[in-house]
Parts: structure tokens; sequence; C-alpha cells
């Protein structure tokens, strides 16, 4: 009797034995397939990006949404033969603007000395565009710039302008704050003296992953404050004060 049960009894616990280890891989598989989930629906960018200083971001990566607003008739405030602009759709200021060429151009490096009346160009409408804006909202008092950032984000090569107020709820970080404020943003007209004079644009010399760490501190007094809140509160007080 025992040596007939004997085998049964061997294959249930084997069957047992098997069944939690088959459970245990397919936990150990859910959770490193959520923690993959997690980490690319958290917006930020996986360990192996090269979108700032490799190749070119693949087709449909988040870096390349821009050429995707190009042709959204909303986002849309002029276009011509050479460029498109649109309102940034996160924007950093009351009046936030992107000019973009119809040419391919990845980003400052790209640059070569037969691009120059291009940005020429961007800058002359960009400029227009941001000042005609103003000007309608009765905001003509308030300054604005046009430049790049010296490594920027988004694929493409693209102009901003943008208001000097700075009073927008997309502003939300320091880097934001960095980008927009420091030697971090290039201003236009340095961006075509260095491609007129060298042939070439090369803003590593301004050290900008160390510009974007900078404190926090006010771009119309100098004032440190301690976080963005305090920080955004205290840049009312100029606007009021216009």
């Amino acid at each position: 009797m025992f040596a007939k049960l004997l085998p049964i009894i061997i294959s249930v616990n084997e069957c047992r034995v098997l069944s939690f280890f088959t459970l245990c891989t397919v936990q150990h598989r859910v959770i490193n397939s959520n923690s993959i989930f997690k980490m690319s629906s958290s917006g930020k960018r996986p360990a192996g990006d090269h979108t700032k200083n490799g190749p070119p971001a693949k087709k449909g990566h988040w870096s390349m949404g821009l050429l995707d607003a190009m042709k959204d008739p909303q986002l849309q405030v002029h276009k011509d033969d050479k460029v498109v602009i649109i309102k940034d759709k996160y924007p950093k200021a009351e009046f936030h603007y992107l000019v973009l060429p119809k040419q391919n151009i990845p980003r400052l490096k790209a640059l070569k000395p037969e691009h120059l009346d291009l940005l020429k160009h961007m800058h002359k409408v960009g400029d227009k565009i941001i000042k005609e804006a103003m000007e309608a909202d009765s905001k003509s008092d308030v300054k604005y710039r046009l430049g790049y950032h010296a490594v920027p984000s988004m694929s493409h090569l693209h102009l901003h302008a943008i208001s000097q107020d700075f009073n927008s709820p997309s502003l939300k970080t320091k880097k934001h704050w960095n980008s927009f404020t420091s030697d971090y943003f290039v201003d236009s007209e340095d961006v075509m003296k260095q491609l007129e004079e060298h042939g070439k644009v090369d803003t590593s010399a301004r050290k900008p992953d160390e510009l974007l760490k900078l404190p926090l501190r006010c771009h119309v007094c100098k004032i440190s404050l301690a976080n963005i809140p305090k920080l955004k509160a205290h840049i009312l007080t100029h606007l009021k004060s216009r």
C-alpha cells in the first residue's frame, strides 16, 4: 500500500515545488515589467538617452515633439516659406513663442555658415511676432528676449521669443528658471555672431550643466530665493510695481 502511494506523494510535492518556482518566476517578470513601465511613463529620460550629445532621437521619441507641433494649426501663429512660429505648449512666461525652421536642422551644433541668413530671418520674424502680441495686450513695457538654449531638450532647432515676466504656471522647476535666466540662454544675436565669425556654434565653454544647478535668483534685483514658490511670489512684486 505504502509503495503504491509513495510515487503519488512525491508527484504532489514535486508539483508544489514546481508551482512555487513558477509563481516566483512570473512575479519576478511582472515586477520587472512594472518597473520598466513606471520608468517609461514617469516622463524621465531612460539612462540610455542620447538626445543631448549623441545621435538624433528616434522617430516617436518625446524630444521630437516639435516636429508634430509645427503642424498643429492651433499652435501656429505664423508661417512662411522658411519658418513656422508656434506658441509654446508649456509657456514659461505670458508671451512665449518658438520659431522653427522648415529646414531639417537638429541643433545648434549642426549650424553651418550657409545657415546665417536663415537665422537672421528667424530673429526678424520672431521679434516682430512677440512685439506685436505684447503691444496688442498693452504689455509693450515688458522686456523680452530672443535666444536659444545652450543644450536644448527638444530636437529640431528652435528660437525662443519670450517675455521677461516669467508669470506662468508652467514654470515649475529650478531647471526651468535657470534655463531662461542664466547664460544657459544664448542670445540670438550672439549665436549669429559666432556663426559668422567662426563658421560654427559651440556652447560647451558655458558649462551648461552647471548653469542649470545655480541657486535661484531673481533676474531683476538678483536677490536669492529658497524655492520656486517664493521666487514666483517675489517676481509678482516686480510686475505689480511696473
